[in-house]
């Protein structure tokens, strides 16, 4: 028994590290600042020379910029990178770069990273709100209960960072993750209830912050801020695992989820060129055989149907 389910006992985990799939569209903007004075001329070749060293680290690094004392570097990610991680990594490699070059320095401890994406916070918050309306649902009822289960914190303000002795983080992440035969969607009502109980319930655990959600028949949007030690992989897992749990342990959801990143602008105001989300492959197949949970079953419900209770 291992899984840490929210308010139950703990239970091998069906949705791993080993099998994800992670369709992924991450970048985080890191900045930091000497103590004093300016970077040394050796700086631009520093930072080219740790790019296969920071690529080895799940972060590749997309463009940089220096201003006298402050550097920023903009990485796209791999889904199992923290925030945390990514400062780590990113100044510890640089400053040996330096020190290496001839030319070292010392950093100040304060560092900032955000998330960024090629969509802003006001866009994704739209594009959550809308999925009921937006649905080709034709029963007018049927679209007046799934509106119960869309919702926003409006006290939630995910334009705040998360500050820490070690610097200042905004961390926010757009997560959707979607039932695993899509044929097949949720359709009981007590298994709404759940999931919109248990959302942020997992959120106040982890130490998540749940800005908004939108419960969908066949998939989940998630709104959230993150955990600065926690990855995305982290954070996507955790959310099924304890979902599928409360659904009667069952293996509700595909191995696959989505997960990107946001803030107030886009990571083209900063000069980050566009890119399509990547998929990340299992390091361990599956080969059919999960390894938790029992399969769900029951019946293809209609495109008109209400659900039962």
């Amino acid at each position: 028994m291992m899984c840490d389910t929210v308010g139950m006992p703990r239970y091998n985990p069906i949705y791993t590290p080993e099998t994800a799939r992670v369709v992924h569209a991450l970048r985080y903007d890191w900045t930091a600042w000497l103590r004093e004075g300016v970077f040394p001329a050796e700086t631009s070749a520093a930072v080219e020379a740790c790019r296969s060293a920071w690529a080895s680290d799940g972060l590749e690094l997309d463009t940089f910029h220096i201003w006298d004392g402050r550097i920023q570097c903009l990485f796209g990610t791999a889904p199992t990178v923290s925030p945390v991680f990514c400062a780590m990594r990113a100044k510890g490699r640089l400053q040996h770069a330096l020190r290496a070059a001839g030319a070292p320095v010392a950093f100040q401890r304060n560092v900032s990273v955000r998330t960024l994406g090629e969509n802003t916070r006001d866009v994704v918050a739209s594009y959550i709100g809308r999925q009921v309306r937006k649905s080709d649902y034709v029963d007018p009822r049927w679209k007046e209960f799934l509106g119960h289960f869309t919702f926003a914190d409006g006290a939630m303000q995910l334009a705040d960072p998360q500050a820490t002795g070690h610097g200042r983080y905004w961390y926010n992440l757009h997560l959707v993750i979607v039932v695993q035969n899509r044929r097949h969607p949720i359709g009981l009502k007590a298994s709404f209830r759940k999931i919109h109980e248990t959302c942020p319930r997992i959120a106040a655990k982890k130490g998540y912050a749940l800005a908004a959600a939108s419960i969908m028949p066949d998939h989940i949007h998630l709104s959230l801020r993150g955990s600065i030690e926690h990855s995305p992989m982290d954070i996507g897992l955790a959310f099924q695992n304890n979902l599928s749990f409360v659904l009667g342990y069952n293996r509700v959801w595909s191995y696959e989820f989505y997960v990107g990143t946001f803030s107030e602008y886009d990571v083209q105001s900063i000069g980050g060129k566009t890119r399509p989300p990547q998929r990340s492959q299992p390091s361990t197949p599956h080969g059919g055989k999960p390894r938790g949970g029992k399969p769900l079953r029951r019946r293809p419900p209609t495109r008109w149907d209400l659900p039962r209770a």
